[in-house]
């Protein structure tokens, strides 16, 4: 067998662009013909029961209606017609390419249809806000046929003219604040204000990736004030009649196990995955096979065995149970996140280290550990976020209201047969998703990066 010269290529594989075949031109407009028949058959149905009687629900009918429809779908049909044309045109003068109006139509459908996925997606999350400024206390917006609009006529939307904040303003009844933890809280607020404004000025000169000093300043000093004020918020300074006025204690509560679960599943997910990772012991690999039988299982089923253990431990009611809780079951993934980082790292980085005279611990700590500041920042934060909206584990194991976490006492506001407080509700699932939606944005690198960084070899 010849070897080729290293100068030359290897020409036999060469890849040759296929059309696609008439199935799969047409699946797109079979899959846009079997959605809209599915649409046709839920209206057709709308009206009526299993049983063919009249349905128990108002439907909002609109004489002529089938006209109206008729018409915005013939407008609809030829805007998108002459802006495919449009981009045809515009796409063939640009590249010089031979462009079909096919292939333009199908991409403008194709966003169109991600578009009303997005609106969809959209849609409950706009609803709750409005609701939660909805003075009535209600989730529901019954038809109004004195509105402008047909949205607001058929209840899809509610009246925005008697919209205020009395949800909100019932969520802090009660809430006595001392002058120490004030000045805390602005400096936290000052802190979020420098940066978001210096990561907007990085965004318009576009600069280098990496932290600033001043980044690196407001970050400790916002991450100091947080932790001081979570530790030493205490129930006393709620005294609010209602559990409504208990929504900043719930989470506070609930900061504090997610940050103590967060922190302890950093600790307990590196050591073990790191011992995977490097060391050869027995039993290793079946320690392995055991942690992803247990992922098969959902956390609900071993409610049982968790209560029993809390109740003998004597640690119901209490937040170092719930933690435990937690903690127990996050060992698991994040082991082996952890075990497939630690095995993209060159090990002749720890070797060197060994030699020149440190220990196993020491090549831990002081090689390993510090390269691994992405995937920590992940396992913290993916830990974090779900234990933040975990409900089943603290709805079991906490039974005080000084106690619950957001998850129980938004529970509570909607488990009354005649006093449901839909709008209070909606309030405080909106004011308790802000740390959650801040830190996933503030960190967003790091999921990505620390999803995939596990699973790929260097």
């Amino acid at each position: 067998m010849t070897a080729l010269p290293q100068d030359t290529e290897d020409t036999s594989f060469v890849y040759v662009h296929k059309e696609p075949g008439p199935l799969r031109r047409a699946a797109p407009w079979v899959l846009l013909g079997l959605i809209a028949a599915a649409l046709i058959a839920l209206v057709f149905y709308l009206g009526k029961d299993m049983a063919g009687r009249p349905a128990s629900f108002t439907i909002y009918k609109v004489n002529n209606g089938w006209l109206y429809f008729l018409g915005f779908l013939v407008v609809a049909s030829g805007v998108l017609a002459l802006t495919s044309l449009i981009g045809q045109r515009v796409g063939i003068r640009r590249t010089g390419k031979k462009i079909t109006y096919s292939a333009v139509l199908g991409v403008q459908l194709t966003h169109l249809f991600l578009m009303l996925v997005v609106l969809i997606a959209i849609y409950p999350l706009f609803y709750v806000v409005l609701a939660a400024f909805d003075p009535k206390n209600s989730l529901y917006a019954f038809p109004n046929f004195d509105a402008p609009t047909i949205i607001q006529r058929s209840g899809l939307l509610p009246s925005f003219s008697g919209l205020d904040t009395e949800n909100f303003a019932k969520l802090f009844d009660g809430v006595q604040i001392p002058a120490w933890e004030l000045v805390l809280a602005v400096l936290a607020g000052a802190a979020i204000a420098v940066l978001l404004f210096t990561a907007a000025v990085r965004r318009i000169r576009r600069a280098e990736e990496g932290a600033t000093p001043t980044q690196l300043w407001a970050g400790r000093v916002l991450v100091a004030a947080l932790v001081i004020l979570i530790i030493f918020i205490g129930p006393a300074q709620f005294t609010g009649a209602g559990t409504e006025s208990k929504f900043v204690l719930s989470v506070r509560n609930t900061l504090l196990v997610s940050g103590l679960t967060g922190a302890l599943a950093i600790v307990l997910s590196t050591t073990a995955g790191y011992a995977m990772a490097r060391l050869r012991f027995p039993g290793r690999f079946q320690t392995l096979l055991f942690f992803i039988f247990v992922q098969m299982f959902p956390v609900f089923l071993g409610l049982v065995a968790v209560y029993a253990l809390m109740y003998g431990l004597g640690l119901l009611n209490s937040f170092t149970g719930l933690i435990l809780a937690y903690s127990g079951g996050a060992i698991a993934f994040n082991t082996w996140i952890f075990k497939g980082y630690v095995e993209s790292l060159p090990i002749s980085l720890e070797e060197a280290a060994m030699v020149d005279g440190a220990t196993r611990w020491g090549a831990f700590t002081r090689v390993v550990l510090p390269l691994s500041g992405s995937m920590l920042v992940f396992i913290f934060l993916n830990q974090f976020i779900g234990t933040y909206a975990e409900f089943i584990l603290a709805n079991v194991l906490l039974t005080g209201v000084e106690q619950w976490t957001v998850g129980v006492l938004l529970k509570n506001f909607t488990s009354g047969q005649f006093n449901t407080k839909w709008g209070i509700f909606a309030a405080a699932a909106t004011l308790g998703s802000l740390p959650i939606v801040a830190l996933f944005y503030g960190f967003q690198g790091y999921f990505v990066g620390g999803t995939t960084a596990g699973g790929v070899k260097e």
